[in-house]
C-alpha cells in the first residue's frame, strides 16, 4: 500500500494519536516491567508477549474509556483496543445513513455482537462511546461468564449489555434470535483459521514478524481460545453461513456486519451477498498499524 493511500484509524477514535505511555504506565505500574525501546530508540512494550499486550490494554481501557475492571483468562483473546474501536466508529457511521446523517446515540440502537468473547470489548466500546444497548452472544459458557463479570464490575455497562449463550455452535442466529427481537445491527469478528494447527502456524508467523525469532510455543506469545480462533471451514465458510441465516433474520435486524480478514474472502462475499439478495452492502476498509482488514455491512432492507 502506497504513503498516499495509507489507510488510518477513524477520526473519533480515541487512540488515533501515539500512545501516551506515561499515563498509562501510572495507571497499570504493571506494565513498567514489559516496556522496552524500539527501533528507533523510543519507549514501547514488546508485542510479542500477550501479558505486555493485556497490560497495555487495560491501560488503555482505564484511561481513555474509564474501565476500571477488565479481568478475563488469560487463555482468551486479548483484543487491540484501537482496531475494536474503529469497527464501533464505523458501524455508528453506517447507522447514521438512515438518521438524517447524524450519528445515532443513546438507548434507541441495539447492537447484536456474535462472539462476544470473555473480553466482552464491542460492548464495553460502543456503551462508553455511544451509549447503544447491547446483546453479546457466544458458544463458550465461561467466556459469557467472564464477560458477566466484567460487566458487573463497571457501573456504566450494567442494565446496557444482555448475553445469551448459543447451545448450537454450528448456528449463527438461529436459537439466539428472539420472536420479539427487533436489532439495529449485528457485528462480528469471525474465526480466522479452519484448523487448530493452521491457528499455531499463523501465530508463529505473527511472533517472527515481530521478534524476528522462531517459536514452538506461541501460546506463550498470543492468547486465544479454540473457538475464538478456529472454524471448520475458515472465515469464509463462517461468514457464508452467517449470510445464509442472515436472509432468515431479516425482518428482525436491519442492518448486519462483519470483519473479513482476506482479501479474496472479500470478492467471494460481495459476490454470495448479490447472490441471496442483498439491497445495500456497503464495504469499508480499515488498517491497524500494519494489520489490513475490511467492514462488509449489507441490509435486506431497500433504501
Amino acid at each position: 500500500m502506497s504513503q498516499k493511500s495509507k489507510l488510518h484509524l477513524h477520526s473519533r477514535n480515541k487512540n488515533k494519536l501515539p500512545y501516551d505511555l506515561l499515563s498509562l504506565l501510572k495507571i497499570q505500574p504493571k506494565l513498567k516491567s514489559h516496556v522496552t525501546l524500539n527501533k528507533i530508540g523510543k519507549q514501547s512494550i514488546n508485542f510479542s508477549d500477550s501479558r505486555a499486550v493485556k497490560l497495555l490494554n487495560e491501560a488503555i481501557l482505564n484511561h481513555y474509556y474509564g474501565i476500571k475492571h477488565w479481568e478475563f483468562p488469560e487463555e482468551n483473546l486479548t483484543p487491540p483496543i484501537p482496531g475494536r474501536a474503529d469497527y464501533i466508529h464505523h458501524i455508528a457511521d453506517v447507522l447514521a445513513k438512515e438518521n438524517n446523517n447524524e450519528i445515532p446515540f443513546g438507548d434507541k440502537i441495539t447492537c447484536l455482537d456474535i462472539g462476544v468473547g470473555a473480553s466482552c470489548i464491542y460492548p464495553i466500546i460502543g456503551v462508553v462511546e455511544y451509549g447503544w444497548n447491547f446483546i453479546g452472544v457466544d458458544v463458550n459458557k465461561q467466556s459469557l461468564e467472564s464477560a458477566e463479570g466484567i460487566i458487573a464490575k463497571n457501573p456504566t455497562l450494567k442494565g446496557k449489555i444482555k448475553l445469551r449463550l448459543q447451545s448450537k455452535k454450528q448456528s449463527i442466529f438461529k436459537g439466539i434470535i428472539k420472536s420479539e427481537d427487533q436489532l439495529d445491527i449485528t457485528i462480528c469478528n469471525p474465526p480466522f483459521h479452519a484448523t487448530k494447527e493452521d491457528a499455531l502456524k499463523g501465530t508463529r508467523r505473527k511472533v517472527k514478524n515481530l521478534t524476528g525469532k522462531n517459536t514452538k510455543t506461541p501460546v506463550l506469545n498470543f492468547a486465544g481460545a479454540k473457538n475464538e480462533l478456529v472454524y471448520k471451514g475458515g472465515e469464509l465458510a463462517f461468514i457464508q453461513k452467517m449470510i445464509e441465516e442472515s436472509k432468515l433474520y431479516s425482518k428482525h435486524i436491519k442492518w448486519f456486519s462483519t470483519l473479513v480478514s482476506k482479501q479474496l474472502n472479500k470478492r467471494k462475499v460481495v459476490k454470495y451477498l448479490e447472490q441471496i439478495g442483498a439491497k445495500n452492502i456497503i464495504e469499508i476498509p480499515m488498517q491497524t498499524g500494519n494489520k489490513i482488514t475490511r467492514i462488509i455491512a449489507w441490509s435486506f432492507i431497500s433504501k
